[in-house]
């Protein structure tokens, strides 16, 4: 007999968008299955289609291995009364471990002797487990179940049918009145009813009924199928990953087909002929091979070759009136002015209680004026940066991002070169999109910056204050993601503006504007907490170590890159033997100086020599050192502070801080808090763990 297990689960047609992460599930969850119920086994292969999950498992024991193993219990002080009879623990564990009082002997274990038997666990059938891998198939979950019939059980799409097999023996077990055999069914057109007669024979059996069962296989056919036509075409396909997946899961037998539309189409932006193609039809756009777009897309069919040109002239027609819809909608837009259409936003509500677009748009007209202002733009281009901000929702308005919302920004850069826009503001209204997704390219210009940043910190401020703060993975306006891209510009552009000065600038407007808001206080302390977890993400994301990202983010963001230059910095300077001493020097002082209740230092109580030495160095460093920091000349600053080092040991060596004598304590407190300050300034160096590397 075969060796091999499998599993099928037949269901009704599962969304392409449930396949690939119930399938990770499927695989992980017979892993961990057979590894709980201690069977051994070789390699575990995973096959899904649209119609079907199974999972096919080589060299499986026929058997649990039998185990022996020594059972500890109670210590022999507590087995044995004083006249040497077995107490009720030790005949209790006994009997919990299958055995007698008989069976006891003593074991010492760090000087204490302690009951143990040796016990004998025979391994079950492996057929017999098996019948519980039900709880398998039950346990995955998926992004949205549904109820079928009269049925309990809430799935992803109803159950059809099982196959649960030991090479050629059927391991029976029923999921809501589905029973378990060795019946599958092929494709639901080209395929009938079928008998896999053993385990190893899925695959060629699937074969023959037109089912490529393999994911990787099914995928790895339709590119070729995809390069073949390039070549006899010389086309260059639009192969985008994520259509090519998601097309892989909408069909169990593919094969490629091309179509044809008419040239006149191609005068609407390719951007809405691409969006039209991609995600509404699922096709593959067609490019010449020095880059135009052509009149031709690519689909893949779930079904053989036969027909195939009447399958393309129905699709061609499907592609044609949705290309007609674009080219309407296009001609449409140009129609009006762009101020017309500004004037429909003040009747579309962008949240209930933050008022409409036209209200969000004013904001972020002033936050970029203000943003503009702080980091020296010009009159000119400040203007332009106005002009942006005040245009940048505009296309929301017309019918083409009404239809395909994935352009929006895209339609608004070419709408407002056609209204005959300054270039630099149209660029700028598709920019402030960015980044468009986690990692995605960032603006690349100035005022395209500026008016993303001022619309991100709009959105994050309004919704934080009025109590939409993301929990888990619920994140419905995207607040995670725009802060990164909020960090990603500054960062880019090496703009130094404080994190918590923007927030503070924002947070102010909605007080002047008198929208709602929760309690000042609470808001404030959320939204820098928000934008604190961003930041450490961020840097962690970059390989900065946990414990030195909460060294530089201990008192706040500040300016971020230079935030994260600090993080850098510290990460190398961690693996300088040199640099320990300084670490033991400062973080004295930091420990010491949590006890001081002011700064101020009076030389005249100094009362030995080594006091004044680090008051002295201390002065004479501290200009410089700040003026270091002011320009972002880190390694310089810390040098300075580096320079605290010999003095700090020379005074703790000569000193007691603590001394009985309040006003000379408080004095060297006072010193100590000076320091202390300016080591904050740096980063609190306690938090990072310096002694684990050396």
């Amino acid at each position: 007999m075969s060796n091999t297990v499998l599993f099928e689960l037949g269901v009704e047609e599962l969304p392409a968008r449930f396949i690939n992460d119930a399938l990770d599930q499927l695989q992980e969850k017979t892993a961990q299955w057979f590894k709980d119920n201690r069977i051994p086994y070789g390699d575990i292969t995973g096959f899904a289609t649209p119609r079907r999950l199974a999972v096919k498992i080589t060299n499986v024991e026929e058997k649990q291995p039998d185990i022996e193993e020594e059972a500890k219990g109670p210590a022999k002080k507590i087995a044995l009364d004083e006249e040497g009879n077995w107490t009720k623990a030790a005949i209790g564990f006994s009997k919990g471990q299958g055995k007698d009082v008989d069976d006891i002997y003593f074991k010492e274990i760090k000087g204490t002797e302690y009951v143990h038997v040796n016990k004998f666990i025979e391994g079950e059938q492996t057929t017999k487990l098996l019948q519980n891998f039900r709880d398998v198939f039950l346990s995955l979950t998926f992004p949205k179940n549904m109820r079928w019939g009269n049925r309990d059980l809430r799935y992803a799409r109803p159950i059809r049918w099982m196959i649960g097999l030991f090479g050629e023996e059927v391991i029976p077990f029923t999921i809501e009145g589905v029973e378990t055999g060795n019946t599958t069914y092929g494709h639901r057109f080209l395929g009938s009813k079928t008998t896999v007669a053993e385990a190893d024979a899925y695959e060629p059996t699937l074969n023959e009924q037109y089912v490529m069962a393999s994911v990787e296989e099914r995928k790895a056919e339709i590119v070729d199928q995809l390069k073949k036509l390039e070549r006899e075409n010389e086309w260059k396909l639009i192969i985008d990953e994520e259509l090519l997946n998601e097309v892989t899961h909408l069909v169990e037998y593919p094969t490629v087909f091309s179509g044809t539309f008419s040239e006149e189409f191609l005068e609407v932006p390719e951007e809405a002929l691409v969006t039209s193609m991609k995600e509404h039809q699922r096709y593959f756009p067609v490019r010449s091979l020095n880059g135009e777009l052509k009149p031709h897309f690519v689909g893949v069919r779930n079904g053989d070759d036969k027909h195939l040109e009447t399958v393309a002239k129905g699709n061609e027609k499907v592609l044609k009136a949705r290309l007609k819809d674009a080219q309407f909608f296009y001609e449409e837009d140009q129609k009006g002015s762009i101020d017309e259409k500004m004037k429909k936003l003040s009747r579309m509500v962008y949240q209930e209680e933050l008022g409409t677009l036209a209200d969000k748009v004013q904001r972020i007209v002033a936050i970029t004026g203000k943003l503009g202002e702080w980091i020296g733009l010009e009159e000119t281009q400040l203007q332009k940066a106005k002009r942006a901000a005040e245009i940048c929702k505009f296309d929301l308005v017309t019918q083409m991002v009404d239809e395909f919302t994935e352009l929006q920004g895209t339609m608004g850069e070419k709408y407002a070169r056609i209204f005959g826009e300054d270039e630099e503001v149209a660029v700028a209204i598709n920019e402030h999109y960015m980044p468009r997704q986690a990692n995605g390219s960032v603006p690349s210009s100035t005022i395209g910056s500026l008016v993303s940043i001022a619309d991100k910190l709009d959105t994050i401020v309004g919704s934080i204050s009025i109590g939409i703060i993301p929990t888990g993975s619920q994140d419905p306006y995207g607040l995670r993601r725009q802060a990164l891209g909020i960090l990603q510009t500054l960062t880019a552009h090496g703009w130094s503006l404080p994190v918590e000065q923007l927030i503070a600038l924002v947070h102010q407007f909605y007080y002047e504007l008198d929208l709602p808001t929760r309690d000042e206080k609470e808001v404030h302390n959320d939204l820098h907490e928000f934008f604190r977890v961003r930041a450490a993400y961020l840097m962690k994301e970059e390989g900065v170590a946990p414990d030195v990202v909460e060294a530089v983010l201990a008192r706040g963001i500040g300016v971020y890159p230079t935030t994260k230059e600090k993080a850098v910095l510290l990460v190398e300077k961690r693996q300088d033997p040199s640099f320990k001493s300084v670490h033991e020097a400062l973080g004295r002082v930091l420990n010491l100086a949590k006890k001081a209740d002011a700064a101020d230092v009076d030389p005249s109580l100094f009362e030995n020599e080594q006091e004044r030495q680090l008051y002295d160095a201390y002065q004479h460093i501290h200009e410089d050192y700040r003026q270091a920091l002011k320009e972002n000349q880190l390694d310089l600053a810390l040098n300075q502070l580096s320079k605290l080092a010999s003095p700090i040991h020379t005074f703790f060596d000569a000193t007691m801080v603590m001394t009985e004598d309040a006003s000379i304590r408080r004095n060297r407190l006072g010193l100590l808090k000076q320091i202390s300050e300016d080591v904050y300034a740096f980063a609190d160096l306690n938090a990072i763990e310096w002694k684990q590397q050396f």
